[in-house]
Order: C-alpha cells, then structure tokens, then sequence
C-alpha cells in the first residue's frame, strides 16, 4: 500500500502537469538569470572602463593645460592621496622606459605580457585585458598622449566581482522560494484545471453503479473542458431519455402481446378440453393464425421504424409521380371510408414528382388516410391535399374526427403511445411512429395540428428534386 500510494500520484495528470510547469518555470527563471547576470556583468564592466577613459581625460586635460609637468604633478598628488587604489596607471616615454608608474599589488609580474603589444596610434584607446590565478581581470586601456608618451590605465575587477557575488547571492535567496512556490502554484494551477475532468471520472462511476441520473457539475467558464462538461451531460440526458423509452417501449410491447398470447393460448386449451369438431379446431387455428399475424405484423413494424431512425433501413429511391401514388391510395380506402360513412375530398396537382421509395410512401400516406377514417365520425369529411410549396412537396391530410388533446400531441409519435380515445380501436401503436420514421428517412418533415372534436391536420414535407420535375408544355 505504502509503494502504490507514491505511484498512483505519479501516474496522475495532474501531478505531471505540475512537473511540467515547473520545469518551465525553472528553465525561464535560468534563463532569466542568465540575461540579467550578463545584462547586469555589461554594466559594471562598461561601468569601469567608463572610469579607465575618465581618468585618462583627466591626465590628457592637465597636459593640455599645463604640459608633462602638470600631469605628473597631478599623478603624484593622486597617488599620495590614495585616490589610485585599484587602478593601474603608467607613462612610457618614446623610448619605452617608464617614467611614472602605479602598480596595484600582484600585478607586476603579469603587466609586461600585455604592453608589449600595445602600440596605439594618437587620440585612439586600445583595450587589454589580463588574468590573474585568483579569477582577477585587469582591463587596461593603452592612449598615446600628445608629446609622444604612453599612457596605461588600467582598473581590476575586484570589485566587479564582489557585486556579481552579491548578484549570485540575492538571487539565491529570492530564487529557492519562488521555485518553492512555482511548483506549489504549479500544482494548484494544474489541480483546479484538471477538476472538470474529475468531475467527469466521478460522473462516469455514478452512471456505472447505477445513477443513470447523475450529471457533471458545470462551472460556466466557456472554456473547453466546460464545453465538454456540457456535451456529456447532453449525451447523458439523451441516454437517460432513451433508457427510460426502451424501458416504456418493452413494457408496452409486453402489455401489447400479452393479450394476443393469450387468446392464442386459451384457443388453443379451449379446444384441446373439448371433444374434436374440425369445424371448430378450424376456427381456432384461424384464430391463432390472425394472432400470430398481429405479432408479427408488431415486430416487423417495431424492426422498420429501428432501420428507418438509424439510417440503416434500404429505401429504393427513385422518381415517383406523387399525384398518382396518392391517388391510388385514395380508391383502395374509399370502400372503408363509405362503410364507415365518411367522405373522401382530393385537391392533388396535376404532377408531382420526388425521388422516393414509391412502396414506403404508400404505406405511409394509407397510415395516416387509415387513422383519418378510423377516428372520425358518420358523416364525416377527410380532404387529402397535396402540391409544391417552394423546395418541397407538401401532402396534407385533414379530418373532421374526434381530435386529439392537446397534452397526447407531442407523443404520438412515440412507440406503441395510444391515447384514452385510440385506445377503444384495434391497433399496434405504431403506425405514427412508422410515419415519422420513415418521411424522416426520406429527409423530410411532419407536422400535426389538432383539437378535441375538431380533427386533425397532418403535413408532409418531402423534398422536390428539380431534376425529376416535368417539363412545361409548350
């Protein structure tokens, strides 16, 4: 338990990301460092010789003024003062003999190695610079002054040195804990911007333990993990909601074939307790057969509306004259429609064309001229209508029936729903769910308008395909 702990931590996102900001952290803190100490080293050394060419100004103005006289005197006055300490000053004559000099200690030895190459012409510096064992830098700056001397004056980098340390040193100090907090503020950072996905992790266990209803908290922050956040909660909802369809759908469809079962099952005991009647063994096995043939009917409706709402179900589009398919349905209920003493009206176009499946389209369009007379009244009216409505073919389908309220509206389209009034008809519950399923499979649309005792209004939408459209008489 005591190894697994540290790995687990390890293993985390979070952790590692935290890793990684710090290490960021501490390459732009060494990087930061490294320019501000060569900015800051620059300085002081641009700082020095600033000082070296000052000083040589100093003896250049008093030669000028007072001729060699006057800046010896000077030297001189500088060097009883104490004002040379750290400072390197010659004067070679002509003939290169010295003849004022100022040695700062532990340099003699080292100095003739740099002059000797040391010739610059009149009114130009020429800069040298020399190393001792202890990491010390003289630079010196080599000017020949109007009489024809040379003039050396050079600075150590003692005290350079001494502030770089002090640089090292501050920076050390500031530096340990802000790399303390950078990997603290790391952490956080990382931990506060990997909660969405805990929150998800959570979420993803409460659903598999059984919480079909838990959702992610979401933070509004409009970034992309709370967009995430809300996506999966769309997809959660749309599961839940499919869930609990399944669940009404099976205990629908068990409801629905519990009662063909059972007529088939009492033909059949009833008959079997009875002594042998072909007569009537024959018209149980009929019986059985007509039962047999709702569940299938059931079934095969319940697989075609799955193909159609996935995409998967096999349409043999091609060009169809839409008038004459609706007109065709028309004659085959207009005998149903009369015995239940309910007048059928047509307002179809001359031609309408569409690339459909001709088959799929007539058992749709009967679906809803079935219902239309089924749930309508004696002396009833249904007015079937159907033209183009810009890009679309529009087929309505009115009724003077008994309606439907408003609350029952937006489920009939679910599986096997049947409202109170439906309920007293034979029918599967299907057939609107078919239609839905199936125009949506033909990229078109339905739309429903009702009313308790006033009927019912159904639109199809289907898409024109200019293509298959006539062409004008001339």
């Amino acid at each position: 338990m005591s190894l697994k702990a540290p790995r687990r931590i390890w293993n985390t996102l979070s952790f590692r990301l935290a890793l990684w900001y710090f290490a960021i952290f501490v390459l732009s803190s060494v990087l930061l460092f490294n320019l501000a100490y060569f900015l800051f080293y620059a300085a002081l050394r641009e700082r020095d010789r600033g000082i070296i060419k000052n000083k040589i100004n100093e003896y250049v103005t008093a030669e000028n003024t007072g001729g060699f006289e006057a800046l010896a005197r000077a030297f001189r006055l500088e060097e009883t003062s104490g004002q040379l300490a750290g400072l390197f000053v010659q004067i070679e004559d002509s003939e290169n003999r010295t003849v004022l000099s100022a040695v700062p200690h532990g340099w003699r030895k080292v100095l003739p190695q740099a002059l000797a190459n040391s010739t610059p012409s009149y009114g130009e510096y020429t800069w040298a610079s020399l190393q001792r064992k202890e990491d010390i830098v003289l630079d010196i700056a080599t000017y020949r002054l109007p009489g024809g001397q040379v003039l050396y004056v050079g600075k150590d980098s003692r005290e350079r040195k001494q502030l770089l340390l002090h640089f090292l040193t501050t920076f050390a100090k500031i530096g340990f804990p802000l790399l303390v907090l950078g990997f603290l503020g790391g952490s956080l950072v990382a931990f506060r911007a990997l909660r969405p996905i805990r929150d998800l992790i959570q979420t993803v266990h409460s659903v598999q333990s059984g919480e079909i209803q838990a959702r992610v908290p979401l933070r509004h922050s409009g970034d992309e993990l709370d967009e995430l956040a809300q996506l999966f909660n769309e997809m959660l909802a749309k599961i839940e909601k499919l869930v609990s369809g399944m669940k009404e759908t099976l205990d629908n469809v068990a409801h629905d074939l519990r009662t063909p079962l059972t007529r088939l099952r009492t033909a059949v005991e009833t008959r079997l307790q009875e002594e042998y009647d072909p007569a009537a063994h024959r018209e149980a096995l009929m019986d059985c057969a007509e039962e047999s043939e709702r569940i299938s009917t059931m079934l095969n409706t319940l697989l075609d509306i799955s193909e159609a709402e996935t995409g998967t179900m096999n349409l043999r589009l091609e060009r169809a004259n839409l008038t004459s398919l609706i007109g065709d349905v028309v004659e085959f209920y207009r005998y149903v429609a009369e015995e239940k003493q309910v007048k059928l009206e047509t307002a179809l176009s001359e031609e309408l064309c569409s690339r459909l499946d001709a088959e799929r389209m007539r058992q749709i369009i009967a679906n809803l001229l079935d219902n239309a007379i089924k749930y309508n009244v004696a002396g009833g009216n249904v007015r079937i209508e159907a033209c183009q409505t810009g890009g679309d073919v529009s087929v309505s389908i009115k009724d003077t029936g008994v309606g439907i309220p408003p609350e029952d509206v937006p489920r009939i389209f679910d599986r096997l729903y049947r409202g109170d009034k439906s309920r007293s008809q034979r029918g599967l519950g299907l057939g609107l769910t078919l239609v839905r399923a199936v125009v949506n499979a033909h990229k078109g649309r339905i739309e429903v308008e009702s009313s308790p005792g006033e009927g019912s209004l159904f639109r199809l939408f289907l898409p024109v395909d200019p293509d298959l459209q006539p062409t004008p008489k001339e």
